[in-house]
């Protein structure tokens, strides 16, 4: 595989060596925000009528309908569920859930346990071992309007002590560790001993750890698995990444550390002009004073400077935009050479780092050319492709990189998922940005939107290590952000039709939220631009009744082997014990479909499909 460019562009070159590592060439022009923007487009007529004809077809949901919500489920199935739900409930076991299983190995033996599993917790979170005995499951829900998410989920065991010896090791470059705290790195973009092991206080995602190059490929060859088998046993389906996966997660930190300080560097700009506290995309900078300011930092000469936005054609509105200034970090040779910073005390452009080995240079080509491979396999298998967020020291880079990919990929269709976390303060701004970068572009906006999975560690990393909490204050103000970055979507999609959103949440308030704005816009579910997500053996009261209605829904599917998606097991049962004790609501309701089979004589009841 090779590339011609890479950040930001991705495109490949023809030979099978690389070529050149360097920003795309392409650039775009400052045109005014959504919010101002409320032309319509060439077709917009047509649009109009088909709104119009939906509006006389609105939807309402039931979710209070069992029989329409387990119709897929044997009573054998709900009394599992029940009984997971209710284990779920009880602090001691559901603490100690992994040393419990451990015990059960070595009391019954790996056969027996394994049964053991797949009668209970196995059998209620993971659809199978392999890509084989999965199909039946994934064929069963489509056929009550429910696809998949297709998730191997796999895990190492590993101790805390060897968690956060392989994090050291994969985050400090060569040279930090021969001159530590010669560099200006910022203390949130470092590696942090007590915070090595990043599975502390997360019970939503996987975690991966960097070993070798050798076991990143592996990774990349079970993803590209997990692409072939989403494409052959579902239409439509979607397949889950994860960038930590595909390669040594220090170019992650780093990358994101730049990103961050040229943003920072612009919100500096805008504040100069009296521009701060806006929305991202408010913020307008003036040409001519921004080049002059430039030149009293000392960053370069003013005929330099002058070039350097001729040269990109912006500024011809005669103002800078986030979007515009994002364009202007140079092409590169190497990767390495991209890792550059502005220093606003001596006005000069830094390199992060004193120097990068040709080792590390190599290690994040690799890990470009593994997520082009990856794009590349989803387009050729019609397989969407959702890469997931993760830590906020390792964010900016993740969607940097993700954005590149939609660039090239979601041309026709959309391909590539972004994920944004709504806990973080920062996620309206994010989704806003990336959104108005689509629309100047022409391509297809593809975003997962969750409310996020590392808070409790992200707000005592942010505390102890001492830097600004990214989170936001509250349960309810991560309820606002979700819902006004997801109106925002919408909108976007009632305008141009080029926007998708999945809605992966298990809160029914967020749901009929969605479809009561689906609703007033007129947006049909046949349509597909709105999709909804959830996990596998979890609240299926909401993503059957959306199914059947003709919504996309869609299960997020694990699957592996018994003894080797144990981690996996143990933290849906530490993420139901708080969903349990918060809401008795989908065990009352599984009760209540029970005793209507009863009730009804439907002792064997068998879905019919």
């Amino acid at each position: 595989m090779s590339y011609t460019k890479v950040i930001p562009g991705l495109v490949r070159a023809n030979s099978d060596n690389i070529k050149r590592i360097c920003l795309s060439q392409g650039r775009f022009r400052s045109t005014v925000a959504s919010k101002q923007r409320k032309e319509v487009e060439g077709g917009k007529e047509d649009q109009t009528k088909n709104n119009t004809d939906a509006q006389t077809r609105k939807i309402a949901i039931d979710f209070d309908n069992t029989h329409e919500a387990y119709k897929s489920k044997d009573n054998i199935e709900l009394l599992r569920s029940l009984l997971v739900f209710k284990l779920c409930t009880f602090d001691l076991l559901v603490d100690k859930n992994k040393e419990l299983m451990d015990l059960s190995k070595k009391v019954f033996g790996k056969r027996l346990f394994e049964r053991l599993m797949k009668m209970t917790f196995y059998g209620q979170f993971v659809a199978g071992e392999d890509h084989n005995s999965i199909k039946p499951l994934i064929h069963k829900n489509q056929a009550f309007g429910v696809g998949s998410v297709l998730d191997y989920s796999v895990e190492e065991d590993l101790t805390q002590e060897e968690a956060e010896k392989k994090e050291m090791d994969s985050c400090v470059s060569e040279a930090e560790k021969e001159s530590p705290g010669v560099d200006h790195r910022e203390k949130k973009y470092k590696a942090h001993r007590q915070f090595g092991d990043r599975r502390g206080g997360v019970v939503s995602a996987r975690t991966y750890f960097y070993a070798d190059e050798a076991k990143c490929d592996a990774q990349m060859e079970t993803f590209l698995n997990c692409i072939k088998a989403s494409g052959g046993a579902s239409v439509d389906g979607f397949s889950a990444v994860k960038m930590t996966a595909l390669g040594r997660p220090q170019f992650l930190l780093q990358f994101s550390e730049v990103l961050v300080k040229w943003r920072r560097f612009f919100n500096l700009l805008a504040a100069q002009q009296g521009k701060s506290g806006m929305d991202a995309l408010e913020q307008k900078l003036e040409l001519e004073q921004l080049k002059e300011s430039l030149t009293k930092l000392g960053v370069g000469n003013k005929d330099d400077i002058e070039n350097w936005f001729t040269g990109e054609k912006l500024g011809s509105s005669g103002t800078i935009d986030l979007l515009d200034w994002n364009s202007l970090i140079n092409d590169r040779t190497k990767i390495s050479n991209l890792l550059v910073i502005p220093n606003v005390e001596n006005g000069q452009l830094e390199p992060l780092l004193r120097k990068f080995t040709v080792e590390e240079e190599k290690q994040m080509k690799r890990m470009l050319q593994r997520v082009d491979v990856l794009a590349k396999h989803a387009v050729d298998n019609g397989v969407r492709l959702m890469v997931d967020a993760e830590q906020t020291y390792f964010q900016p880079a993740i969607s940097r990189l993700t954005l590149e990919m939609q660039r090239i990929f979601n041309r026709e269709k959309p391909i590539i998922f972004n994920t944004y976390q709504c806990y973080l303060k920062e996620a309206y701004d994010n989704v806003s940005v990336d959104v108005e970068l689509s629309r100047r572009e022409g391509w297809y906006f593809g975003a997962k939107l969750v409310r996020g999975a590392y808070m409790y560690q992200e707000r005592s990393r942010a505390e102890e290590i001492g830097y600004e909490d990214p989170i936001n204050p509250d349960y309810e103000a991560t309820n606002r952000m979700y819902h006004k970055c997801l109106e925002f979507v919408l909108e976007e999609i009632d305008h141009n039709r080029k926007a998708n959103v999945m809605v992966a949440s298990h809160n029914e308030d967020t749901v009929k939220f969605t479809l009561g704005k689906m609703n007033e816009m007129g947006l049909s579910p046949t349509e597909k631009k709105v999709y909804f997500g959830q996990l596998l053996g979890m609240c299926d009261q909401i993503s059957f009744p959306l199914g059947q209605a003709g919504f996309p829904v869609y299960k997020y599917v694990p699957y592996g082997p018994v003894n080797e998606v144990i981690p996996y097991l143990s933290r849906r049962a530490l993420e139901n014990r708080g969903f349990m004790k918060g809401s008795q609501r989908e065990r009352s309701l599984l009760w209540k479909e029970l005793k209507r089979r009863l009730l009804n004589g439907q002792i064997l009841y068998k879905p019919v499909y």
